[in-house]
């Protein structure tokens, strides 16, 4: 093995609304019957990464019970493995992860007692597919001291939201800004960095001596002129699950049979905790459209261009339209969803009727699903 894998899995976004409030990000489900956690974990099982370390620390418990077992992406073996790890209190440290170089830091043991020469750190709210080995072996050609993963987005794409960077003609970063009020770039980092143990180690000692706790601003930004950091394009799709607008999309794009071919048809796959449930069941009359449905669905209304998710009972004469149905959600008769995303584990009574008219409406309602 000649890299170790690190994916951040701690952070919380205001900007997911009450989606958030009861799971992490990297926890929320994706495509039907996957978590986004699941892709950065199937790219390091693809790329032969058997070593790899989830820091989680917001909302972890949805998140601990989907990595529970490392069987899915074949990391249970003698040699390596997958290890999580949360904030831990002892004299050395009594904090909370204060940001992305300090959640690196808490752990720097992990990093100390591994052997292998380079280190792949990764955002676990991000939805694509990428051989690591491509980004590395790029690396060591560039003798780089740090690689970021890139990617060209088009010109509708709000790159503010991102950091944006700026490359010469030999690819290496001249310009890294995080966020920027106006953006002179739409060339955005994708949370994805290659860089070697050692040099990882003596920096992030440097950040914690200092009091510099973000990854990004401490390091790829501050030793920009100092060290050699260098852009890899990626060409290929990628996501990232940070507003609920993101987050509807990318459900929405696997409506797309190309996303869904290049995502699950074509090698590698992505991998899950597999849900010990039967498929969907379809009663009669039903319509069904451009829709995803996962395995112990039943259906007995319409359904057009939504995600519905494990477990959703749908009643009669029900429509739901360009919507998200989360895990676990018992719809009652009559009921007319649309623009919607409906949380996992609520009761829509029924005769209700929910639609998003300006943007799309995160429905959680708690009503009596069993009556005596």
């Amino acid at each position: 093995m000649r890299a170790i894998g690190i994916i951040l899995a701690g952070g919380n976004s205001r900007r997911m609304k009450e989606l958030s409030k009861r799971r992490a990000v990297c926890a929320m489900p994706v495509a039907g019957s996957y978590r986004s956690i699941d892709f950065a974990l199937s790219n390091m099982e693809f790329s032969r990464i058997q070593k790899v370390a989830v820091l989680m620390q917001y909302n972890s418990r949805s998140l601990n019970e989907h990595l529970a077992s490392s069987k899915w992406w074949d990391f249970g073996r003698k040699q390596g493995g997958l290890y999580l790890f949360t904030p831990s209190f002892a004299d050395a440290h009594s904090q909370w992860y204060r940001g992305t170089a300090d959640a690196l830091a808490q752990n720097i043991s992990f990093l100390k007692t591994s052997h292998e020469p380079y280190v792949v750190i990764v955002s676990g709210d991000c939805v694509y597919k990428l051989d690591y080995n491509d980004v590395l072996e790029y690396h060591v050609q560039k003798r780089a001291d740090i690689t970021v993963v890139v990617k060209q987005m088009p010109e509708t794409f709000n790159v503010e939201r991102y950091g944006t960077v700026q490359m010469d003609g030999n690819g290496r970063i001249l310009e890294f800004v995080e966020k920027p009020i106006i953006a002179s770039s739409s060339t955005i980092s994708c949370g994805i960095y290659v860089i070697r143990r050692r040099l990882l180690i003596e920096l992030l000692e440097k950040c914690a001596e200092e009091g510099r706790y973000d990854f990004v601003q401490d390091v790829l930004i501050r030793y920009r002129g100092l060290k050699k950091i260098y852009g890899y394009r990626m060409v290929d799709y990628w996501s990232n699950i940070a507003t609920v607008e993101d987050y509807y999309r990318t459900n929405m794009d696997f409506l797309d049979p190309g996303i869904r071919d290049y995502f699950f048809k074509q090698y590698p796959e992505v991998h899950s905790k597999v849900a010990d449930l039967p498929p969907a069941k379809y009663n009669v009359g039903v319509n069904i459209r451009n829709s995803l449905l996962s395995s112990g669905c039943i259906v007995n209304g319409t359904v057009e261009n939504s995600v519905l998710f494990h477990q959703v009972y749908v009643g009669n004469n029900c429509v739901i339209r360009n919507s998200l149905i989360l895990n676990d959600v018992y719809i009652g008769d009559n009921t007319i969803i649309e623009n919607c995303i409906v949380e996992s584990g609520d009761t829509i009574q029924e005769n209700s009727c929910y639609k998003g008219e300006n943007g799309i409406r995160i429905v959680i309602e708690k009503g009596e699903r069993y009556t005596i």
